[in-house]
């Protein structure tokens, strides 16, 4: 099993580039980029969509030859304001030309083909609330199942108050047996605030052949395989993730872990 906790591989440029074969699975890939005023990103799938999000900045946009104009006007991800976001269809080749300083992430996934680009953000996208108590955390759907945007993937994101659990209770994903549970892999591309702690995310099976915790920093993306794969922000601490989910259907169905199915998620 290849590695789950990736620390970025630089200070700018592209600091991810997961790739399903890297990750040792079969749908999902995650790049990030880190971008001064005037870098310039380029991509192009052979047989993968993207949805390109906006974590923070401002840049120039342009995909299968369309000029979007600049986009992005969440200058720091912990305003919790929505993200501008961008579906890119298989072998269409895109570029962005930061504007400010900004973080870029490339989510992607196999798709057959035949949709157009589409802006899929800050419009149509709404943040919600989930959870209760220390439980209690805020989400930005952009391109979960309720949206008709994409073949393969799903794509959210969850900012986690200081001192909350997230992705709790434990649930995993891990079985193509739907309706009742869908195999999706996943990553998890996690920022915290302050940018110099640390938060908790465990990734473990039912008969633990699988158990794994980690610390990701600022920064870090989780692959999560299998299992369940709860997170919990310190005390003190913002949590923010941006998830990524593929697999062989678009659907997010998962079953919590038995011990723990007497609480709401």
């Amino acid at each position: 099993m290849a590695h789950l906790l990736r620390k970025p591989t630089a200070q700018g440029g592209r600091i991810h580039a997961i790739t399903p074969e890297d990750a040792g699975w079969h749908f999902v890939g995650f790049d990030l980029w880190r971008l001064a005023p005037g870098d310039v990103a380029t991509g192009q799938l052979d047989g993968r969509e993207a949805i390109l999000v906006l974590v923070e900045g401002c840049a120039d946009l342009t995909a299968d030859g369309v000029w979007l104009g600049e986009m992005g006007n969440r200058l720091d991800v912990f305003e919790r304001s929505a993200p501008h976001c961008l579906y890119v269809p298989p072998a269409a080749p895109w570029q962005a030309r930061a504007t400010t300083q900004c973080t870029l992430a490339v989510c992607s996934a196999p798709s057959p083909g035949g949709r157009p680009v589409q802006v899929l953000g800050p419009d149509g996208i709404a943040l919600e609330v989930r959870g209760t108590g220390t439980n209690t955390r805020y989400i930005n759907n952009i391109a979960m199942e309720g949206r008709d945007v994409a073949d393969s993937l799903l794509v959210t994101e969850v900012f986690t108050p200081a001192g909350h659990w997230s992705s709790y209770p434990p649930h995993r994903h891990d079985e193509d047996d739907y309706p009742a549970l869908t195999y999706l892999e996943e990553t998890y591309y996690h920022r915290l605030n302050p940018s110099d702690c640390f938060g908790i995310q465990r990734i473990f099976t039912d008969d633990l052949s699988l158990d794994e915790t980690l610390a990701p920093a600022d920064h870090d993306v989780v692959l999560v395989p299998r299992g369940h794969h709860p997170c919990a922000a310190p005390h003190g601490v913002e949590m923010y993730y941006l998830n990524v989910m593929a697999g062989p259907r678009r659907a997010w169905r998962f079953q919590t872990h038995p011990a723990f199915a007497h609480m709401n998620t």
